[in-house]
């Protein structure tokens, strides 16, 4: 029995793990304590030594001096204060007039906000909440379908996770080892096709079932010409700056995430501060919720470097590979089995767990297999959109259920609305898997260089042109022909 578990240490840890997360014992107490109580057993079985534990000191140190996961908080508090800025409200406003003469016009318009929104917040809550206080109620009194309104704005919510500068890429880079930059770089055509899709459902629904999505009538169109124009400039200029501070100077090298994060706090309150939305309530609640956010990140990740140490010490990294890389089908086996472990774990688990706990494993088998870990990253948080989403424990449905009036708005009809927007996101991981040039197009990769072509030239001492150097052999020495040797007898010896 003590060699069974001595053998089999890893999947034991392992499933410990799922165990205490299917119970619902919170994942960061949960890592802990796991890791915790298998390093004890792996010392008592002779697997680790004792001092092998020493290391926790280091992995502790390292996530708390990580420089990158500061960006963390800063792009929650800019989030929630931009919710408060009233800017969502200008963007939508001006879209929905824009767009509203043609059927799904408002649908557009929540599709196209939430992208500026993601491309600015980095956050679910505060696009969803936003645009759900605001589009949701003129939807609904224009006729629109009540599960196709709070599938939109539940999906147009979730693009944060995909669109830079997510909190998702920044997490993945983190684990995956990849600067957050080339993570921004190959999300931007995977966010792209995103909202195609998801323009593109409109566009169908509008055709076949035109009563779900109708057009404005001319009378709520009351802006036109420059007011209607300059209500939409008065929402993008500055949503426009605030993406290039946050996100342009990223992409430009000009500052690391974390700067860009603090600088785009500052914007969003100079924002808050010019619409007249800046308070100290509105900064003290953006505050707690940035408090208890990066509370909850900090102490999963602890507790996640503490089981990933004491399971890679009992040969558990060895166990994963084995087990991943010996799948049928090879790395489109792999990439298939990775999704869909993924995709139903997305209905337990929160995303920052799932970088945290999964993708540490996974990794390691993806990088032996050959694949680019910027577009395997990519994937996977396209995938892990979908934890937002799921009936019933989807975040972005708890967040819209939380705003919407209940007499009006059933709980299963924000459900199955949230089913076709589910859909397309797993369709954009099957586009992202069958065209990897969606993420590696992006990329620069730099120019292909032969090493064996390559020819060193030197330049001749004191200047002039520069020649080829020959460097033909000199002649070998010639010392004539050796003589012949003598084979005499030596003089008899003389004992005189």
């Amino acid at each position: 029995m003590i060699d069974l578990i001595r053998d089999n240490m890893a999947p034991i840890l392992f499933g410990g793990l799922v165990l205490f997360l299917l119970i619902g014992y919170p994942a960061a107490f949960s890592l802990a304590a796991v890791g915790l109580f298998g390093g004890l057993a792996a010392i008592e079985l002779g697997l680790i030594a004792p001092n092998f534990l020493g290391n926790l000191t280091y992995q502790l140190y390292g996530v708390l001096s990580n420089e990158l996961l500061l960006a963390i908080p800063f792009f929650t508090l800019m989030g929630v204060i931009l919710e408060k800025s009233g800017m969502a409200e200008d963007l939508l406003e001006g879209f929905g007039q824009l767009f509203g003469g043609v059927r799904g016009g408002l649908s557009y318009a929540v599709i196209i906000v939430g992208a500026i929104l993601g491309a600015i917040t980095g956050t679910v809550a505060a696009s969803v909440i936003a645009m759900g206080l605001i589009s949701l109620p003129v939807m609904m009194r224009y006729g629109y379908n009540v599960r196709h309104a709070t599938g939109v704005i539940a999906a147009s919510g979730t693009i944060t996770q995909l669109i830079p500068p997510s909190l998702v890429l920044i997490v993945l880079a983190d684990q995956l080892q990849r600067s957050p930059g080339e993570m921004y770089i190959g999300a931007t055509g995977a966010s792209i096709v995103q909202v195609l899709l998801f323009m593109g459902w409109v566009f169908i629904l509008s055709i076949i079932r035109p009563q779900d999505v109708p057009a404005l009538p001319p009378e709520a169109r009351t802006l036109r010409g420059w007011p209607l124009w300059r209500m939409i400039i008065r929402g993008t200029v500055p949503s426009l700056a605030l993406i290039f501070i946050v996100l342009g100077t990223i992409l430009l090298g000009l500052v690391t995430p974390t700067e860009a994060g603090a600088m785009g706090v500052v914007g969003a309150m100079l924002l808050a501060w010019m619409n007249g939305r800046l308070s100290w309530t509105v900064t003290w609640g953006g505050m707690v919720s940035t408090m208890r956010l990066t509370a909850m990140v900090v102490f999963i990740l602890l507790g996640a470097r503490v089981f990933t140490l004491v399971f890679q010490g009992v040969g558990g990294g060895h166990w994963i590979e084995e087990l991943l890389s010996n799948l049928p089908g090879g790395v489109v086996g792999f990439l298939i089995f990775v999704n869909i472990f993924v995709f139903i774990l997305a209905f337990f688990l929160d995303f920052f767990e799932i970088a945290f706990i999964v993708i540490p494993l996974l990794a390691p088998v993806a990088d032996s297999l050959g694949i680019d870990l910027v577009w395997f990253g990519v994937m996977i948080c396209a995938n892990m959109q979908t934890s937002f989403m799921h009936p019933p424990f989807g975040f972005a449905l708890f967040y819209l259920r939380g705003i919407v009036p209940r007499d009006k708005v059933k709980t299963t009809d924000i459900y199955m609305g949230a089913i076709p927007w589910l859909v397309l996101q797993l369709i954009l991981v099957g586009l992202l898997i069958a065209f990897p040039e969606l993420v590696t197009f992006f990329l620069d990769k730099g120019p292909e260089v032969d090493f064996n072509s390559v020819e060193i030239v030197l330049p001749p001492v004191g200047g002039g042109e520069v020649t080829t150097p020959s460097f033909t052999a000199p002649p070998p020495p010639s010392f004539g022909a050796p003589p012949a040797p003598t084979f005499e007898a030596p003089p008899p010896p003389s004992f005189n």
